[in-house]
This record gives structure tokens, sequence and C-alpha cells, in this order.
């Protein structure tokens, strides 16, 4: 059973819960939420919007983490959402400033684990901002295949077996 906790080597990703409604729009206020969904709220409407989100969570449609350090300093946010027959979608993931290094393919290798090997997809299915060039570049890198392109996006896919083709490349981080 899942205890609502992933557990990296140097982090961890935990549910979230209505107390992290300011770290959260905080997060998605800030310079590096350019390439996120606008959000246009107020702490308030990002607490009403957990509280929605939890019942998703609830049904096991959706989980919402908070990447943290093992002293529970929150570092940043991942989603995984979408779910169709045998591949997720994920994304919503953004990571603070003055994070250690390791975090970002810490916690990307957490929600591959999660997703793969605790839920039992078989693929998942993203977009990325064509001009969010980093993030882009990470995903080819990691393996993931570019499968169409809109004027804004580009849609990748990954599969299981990739991820456990790439996983062994990564094994330190876990």
């Amino acid at each position: 059973m899942f205890s609502g906790i992933l557990v990296g080597k140097s982090i961890n990703l935990r549910l979230v819960e209505l107390s992290d409604a300011k770290f959260i729009y905080d997060m998605r206020q800030g310079s590096k939420s350019k390439y996120l969904s606008a959000v246009n709220s107020t702490v308030d409407s990002q607490i009403e919007w957990i509280k929605e989100y939890k019942k998703r969570e609830f049904k096991g449609s959706e989980y919402y983490f908070v990447i943290e350090s093992k002293e529970k300093e929150s570092l940043g946010l991942v989603r995984l959402y979408d779910f169709r027959d045998d591949s997720f979608c994920w994304g919503s993931w953004i990571i603070k400033d003055g994070a250690p290094p390791n975090c970002a393919i810490e916690s990307v290798l957490c929600v591959y684990d999660f997703a793969f090997y605790q839920l039992g997809f078989t693929k998942s299915h993203f977009d990325v901002r064509k001009n969010n060039l980093k993030v882009v570049a990470f995903h080819k890198k990691f393996g993931a295949i570019i499968t169409g392109e809109d004027d804004e996006n580009y849609y990748f896919n990954f599969t299981l077996q990739d991820y456990d083709k790439i996983r062994r490349r990564y094994i330190k981080f876990l």
C-alpha cells in the first residue's frame, strides 16, 4: 500500500496537503513557473484547488507531490495526472533555486519508479513548452521521444522499457 511518501536518496516526495498552499502559490508565481500553466489566484483559491485535488487523489486518479529534503525543506513540486489506460502524464514540475543539484534527477526517478512499478503504467505522455530548452534537452537525453508538436509545445512519450534501460545509468541517485 502507498504510504504517501516516495523515498529518494537525498530527497522525498510527499503528497501535497492544505498546509502547502502558500508554498505552491509562491512557486507558481515565481519566474521558474513561466513554462507552466498560468495561475491567477490567491492562497485561498489554492487551498480550494487542493481540496478538490484531494478528492482525485483519494480516487487514485491524480497525485501531487512536494519535493522535499530529508530535513523536510520544501524544494519543489511535481504532479501525476491524466491517467489513460496504461499511460500517465506528469508535469507541473518545478524546483526552487538553490535546491541540491541532484534534486531534479532524483525527483524524476521517484516519479517514474512510482508510476511504472507501483501504479503499473507502461507508458508516459507529457508536453513541454518549446521555449523551455533545458527541460526539452533533459527529456531527450533521458530517452523520451517527441511524438508531436504544436506552436507552443512538444509532445513526448516514454515507455517502461525505455525507463528500465536508462534507470541503470542513474541507479546511484536512488
